[in-house]
């Protein structure tokens, strides 16, 4: 993807990444988390008082780099969106810990329930 294609996306609107992410996740069928050297997920606090943590994720592999190339110690990781329906986001769930969709340039981030983000997703894939 172009830089300034990319830079484009990532300076949208949190609602506008959204819908972005579930239109690009329901045709490529995976997204993206970052992962460090050690193969532990990367997850994140919120700003907000008492918020859950969450785990930030993208829709392809170059928006997850860019997030990722200030730390060295970062690299994308695909994951089947099958394994992230079914194995991921019930364990997300279980362990309370939230997902932050798509992180943008400001590091503006949409964070939701795990069972929110299956819901929609799941209603996305019911239209291909």
């Amino acid at each position: 993807m172009a830089n300034e294609e990319l830079e484009t996306i990532l300076n949208l609107s949190c609602e506008d990444r959204y819908d972005y992410f579930l239109d690009l996740v329901g045709e490529e069928r995976e997204i993206w988390i970052l992962i460090n050297s050690d193969e532990h997920f990367l997850k994140l606090h919120s700003d907000e008082k008492g918020a859950p943590d969450y785990l930030p994720i993208w829709p392809t592999a170059d928006f997850a780099a860019h997030y990722a190339s200030a730390d060295a110690d970062l690299t994308p990781k695909s994951v089947a969106l099958p394994q992230f329906l079914n194995k991921w986001l019930p364990g997300l769930d279980r362990d309370g810990i939230d997902v932050g969709v798509f992180p943008g340039a400001d590091d503006s981030v949409w964070i939701m329930e795990a069972a929110e983000l299956e819901r929609d997703l799941r209603e996305e894939l019911s239209r291909f």
